[in-house]
C-alpha cells in the first residue's frame, strides 16, 4: 500500500481519468461548435492534467468515506469536479496578479498572448490574451457544475450537495475580491489578512471539500460540526504555509518565480506580522517595496531579510503549528470512520509540511 494520502484508494489516478474523460467529452463539443475551439479545449485539458496534488478532491473522497459514502467511481467524478473550480480560480488568479508562470509553464493568459503573436494576429496581444483567461476561467466554473451533475451521483445525493458546492465557490470568489481590494487599499492589519486567507483559500481547500463529500454521504449534524471544526483551522495554516512559499519558497519546487508574493503586493498573515513587529524605517522599506513588479532579486533578498528580522516569520510558522493542533485534536474527537481519520490525519501533514 502507499504511503501517499493521495494515492490512498487508488484516488489520485481516478480523479485524473475522471477529469480526462469528462474534458475529452467537453472537447468534441467544443470542436462541433468551431474548429477554433481546439486551442481553448486543450489549454483547459493541459492546465487540469498537467499538474496538481488533487488536494480538494482527497479531502472531499475521504470526508465523504468518513461519513459511511460506499466508494464508487460516480463518487470519485463528483469530487473531481473541485478540480475545476481550483483551475477557474487559478487562472483567474494568475492574470490578476500578472503571473508570466504557474507549475512552471505559462500562465492561461501568457499561453493565449504568445498564441496571438505567433499567428501575427491583429489588435493587442496583451489584451487577447487577457481575454481569453477570463473566458477559460469562467469555462472552467461551467465545467465543474458539468462535471458534478454527470457524475453519476443519485439525484437526493446531488441535491444534499448542491448547497456546499455553491456557497464554497461564491466564497472563493469574494474572498479573491477581498485580496484585491486589501492590495488595492493596503490594508496591513492581521484582521484583514485572515479574513482573505479564510475565504480566499481556507475554507475551499479543507473545510467545504470536507462537507461536500459529508453531504454526499448523508452525513448528521455532529459529523458536519466536526469537519468544520477540523477543516477550517487546518485550511488557515495551509494557506499559512502557502504564504511562506510565496516568499521564501524555491522556484524549481514550486514552479513560480522568487518573490512573486512581493512583487504582487500580497498583504498576508507573513506580511501584515512583519509590518506590525517592524520599527518604522522598517515597515516603511517593506511596504515601499511591496506591489513593485520591477523588484529583482536582490530586493527579494533584501526583503526576506527585512520579514526575518522581525521575527514575523517564526510567528508565522507558530501559527501554523497552533492552528495544525487544533484541527487534529477536532479530528481525534470527530465521530467518523476510522480508515478516514487515518488518511485524513496524513492529508493533515501533507498540506501542512509541504515545501511546493
Amino acid at each position: 500500500m502507499t504511503n501517499s494520502p493521495l494515492e490512498r484508494a487508488g484516488l489520485r489516478p481516478r480523479v485524473d481519468k475522471a477529469l480526462a474523460g469528462f474534458l475529452a467529452t467537453q472537447r468534441a463539443h467544443l470542436l462541433e461548435i468551431d474548429p477554433a475551439l481546439a486551442e481553448v479545449a486543450d489549454a483547459v485539458s493541459a492546465f487540469v492534467l498537467g499538474g496538481g496534488k488533487r488536494l480538494r478532491p482527497a479531502f472531499a473522497y475521504w470526508g465523504f468515506r468518513g461519513a459511511g459514502g460506499i466508494d464508487s467511481d460516480e463518487a470519485v467524478a463528483a469530487v473531481s469536479a473541485l478540480e475545476l473550480v481550483q483551475a477557474s480560480a487559478l487562472i483567474h488568479d494568475d492574470l490578476m496578479d500578472r503571473s508570466d508562470t504557474r507549475r512552471g509553464e505559462p500562465s492561461v493568459h501568457r499561453r493565449f498572448e504568445l498564441l496571438h503573436r505567433r499567428a501575427g494576429w491583429r489588435s493587442d496581444a496583451a489584451g487577447f490574451g487577457d481575454s481569453a483567461a477570463v473566458l477559460l476561467g469562467d469555462l472552467a466554473l461551467v465545467w465543474s457544475d458539468d462535471l458534478l451533475h454527470t457524475s453519476g451521483m443519485g439525484l437526493a445525493e446531488l441535491a444534499r450537495a448542491r448547497p456546499v458546492f455553491d456557497l464554497m465557490r461564491t466564497e472563493v470568489t469574494v474572498g479573491q475580491y477581498l485580496d484585491v481590494l486589501t492590495q488595492a487599499t493596503a490594508d496591513t492589519s492581521l484582521e484583514r489578512a485572515g479574513k482573505v486567507a479564510r475565504f480566499k483559500s481556507a475554507k475551499y481547500t479543507v473545510e467545504r471539500p470536507l462537507l461536500l463529500g459529508a453531504a454526499l454521504a448523508g452525513a448528521g449534524p455532529e459529523v458536519l460540526a466536526a469537519y468544520s471544526a477540523f477543516g477550517l483551522p487546518l485550511g488557515e495554516a495551509f494557506q499559512m504555509r502557502d504564504d511562506v512559499l510565496g516568499v521564501f519558497g524555491d522556484p524549481a519546487q514550486t514552479g513560480k518565480p522568487a518573490g512573486d508574493d512581493l512583487r504582487e503586493g500580497k498583504r498576508t498573515y507573513l506580511v501584515a506580522s512583519a509590518l506590525a513587529a517592524l520599527d518604522d524605517a522598517g515597515r516603511v522599506e517593506l511596504d515601499e517595496a511591496l506591489g513593485d513588479p520591477a523588484l529583482d532579486d536582490a530586493g527579494v533578498e533584501r526583503l526576506r531579510a527585512v520579514i526575518r528580522a522581525s521575527a514575523a516569520l517564526d510567528a508565522t510558522e507558530a501559527r501554523i503549528d497552533a492552528l495544525s493542533r487544533e484541527a487534529l485534536t477536532a479530528l481525534d474527537e470527530a465521530p467518523i470512520e476510522e480508515e478516514a481519520r487515518e488518511v485524513l490525519l496524513a492529508l493533515a501533514d501533507a498540506a501542512t509540511r509541504r515545501s511546493v
